[in-house]
């Protein structure tokens, strides 16, 4: 799985291009974050990310349409673009994480200094 900081930045991209913020909204989450678990995160954006997916799958959907499509239907342009706002400072935030190299993804400290077994040249 691609790293979740790429996948807010091609989220964010979807965001910024063409169109109504609703479409772009639907586009950006599906295509690039709904795959995203909380576990993949740091700790410090889990929570935001929760409210976010859960801002995602807040409607039921029609026959034929998807849960995001749905909640974002049901969406003003003010809240969808509070949405997209969210996508921001999640990206934000990960990126600090990032640079800081305080990720906290719930994993012991020794764990985080093995090497995987794959990268080990075996003779």
């Amino acid at each position: 799985m691609t790293d979740p900081v790429n996948r807010f930045y091609a989220a964010i991209a979807v965001l910024a291009g063409h169109g109504h913020i609703k479409q772009r909204l639907i586009r950006a989450y599906e295509e690039n974050l709904d795959a995203i678990e909380e576990d993949e995160l740091p700790v410090s954006v889990r929570q935001a990310y929760s409210d976010l997916r859960q801002s995602m799958y807040r409607v039921a959907p029609l026959k034929g349409e998807s849960p995001i499509s749905a909640s974002v239907r049901k969406m003003s342009p003010a809240d969808a673009s509070d949405c997209a706002s969210q996508v921001v400072e999640l990206f934000r935030e990960l990126s600090r994480v990032r640079e800081d190299g305080a990720a906290v993804l719930g994993r012991a400290d020794d764990d985080a200094s093995r090497v995987p077994p794959f990268l080990i040249k075996s003779v």
